[in-house]
Order: structure tokens, then C-alpha cells, then sequence
């Protein structure tokens, strides 16, 4: 079993910020309802693509637990899954809170980190993806992207 990445956000979206392990366990006990079987390389596969396209965000610097936490990202549109609602009760996982600054400023930073990279790599389907990404990501959170976003558009005049 393999989830788009709006079902992936939508299982977050449901069970609250996860760690990595916690999100393939959470995508197992799916599979395992739907009476399936989950190839943890897929799934793997699909939280880091989910995560690449800001439908997922990587917070690590937060006070909640030593290990990063995946939120709901700027991209997403969470989408519930069929038989995701028992999820919150089968992984008994702990509550926790971020605040919205703190994840801003993790994507924020990401994203900045990938704009480098793309511009860098001269990669215009990538930089083209983050512009639109930028948009979605300064209405999400309390950011500013205007010199990224600048530095994008730069790029793809330059090539």
C-alpha cells in the first residue's frame, strides 16, 4: 500500500505531529486495516516525496523531543484516508504542540536550503515548483520570501 501525498498529510493531519517512525507505523496500521500489506520502502519513498513538494514539513528544532518532528506542510491538501480515523487511538502516540512560528520557520529554512540548490543546479522544473511553492508557504505561515522568491526568478530569467 502506497499513499499520495495528500493521504499522507491527511494521515498527520488526523494523528497530529509524528515522528518518521511513527508516520511508516501509522501507514502500516493502515495497510494492515485495509488488509493489505505496506512495503516500507514505498512508503519511505512516498514521506520523502511528500516532503520534497512541501506537503509535509521536517520540524527538528522544537522542544517537544529530541527527534524531528513531520507536519502538515504549505502544499498540502490533507485527504483522509479510508480507515484512518481509528489511527489516533491504535498508536496511543503523546500530544504534541508546535507553534505555528516554529514550523514556519523550519519550512522557511528548507526552503531557502532548496532554492539555493535548485538555483545551483540550474534545475528549472525545481525552481519553477518553488515559486509556486513560495505562494502557498508565505499564505501558510508568518514568512517573508520575497529575496528567495527573487533569487528564483532571477534564475529562471538567467537561463
Amino acid at each position: 500500500m502506497e499513499l499520495p501525498p495528500d493521504e499522507l498529510a491527511g494521515v498527520v493531519d488526523i494523528v497530529g505531529p509524528v515522528t518518521r517512525r511513527e508516520l511508516v507505523q501509522a501507514c502500516g496500521e493502515l495497510a494492515f486495516k485495509r488488509g493489505g500489506d505496506m512495503d516500507t520502502e514505498a512508503v519511505e519513498a512516498a514521506i520523502e516525496r511528500a516532503i520534497s513538494s512541501y506537503q509535509l514539513v521536517v520540524v527538528s528544532d522544537h522542544d517537544a523531543a529530541d527527534t524531528p518532528l513531520i507536519l502538515v506542510g504549505p502544499a498540502a491538501f490533507p485527504d483522509i484516508p479510508e480507515g484512518a480515523e481509528d489511527l489516533p487511538h491504535i498508536l496511543d502516540l503523546p500530544s504534541r504542540e508546535l507553534g505555528r512560528e516554529t514550523v514556519a520557520t523550519a519550512a522557511k529554512q528548507r526552503f531557502r536550503e532548496d532554492a539555493a540548490e535548485a538555483v545551483r543546479a540550474g534545475d528549472d522544473d525545481r525552481i519553477a515548483e518553488l515559486l509556486d511553492v513560495s505562494y502557498d508557504l508565505e499564505a501558510w505561515g508568518p514568512v517573508a520570501l520575497a529575496s528567495a522568491r527573487a533569487l528564483l526568478d532571477e534564475a529562471t530569467h538567467a537561463n
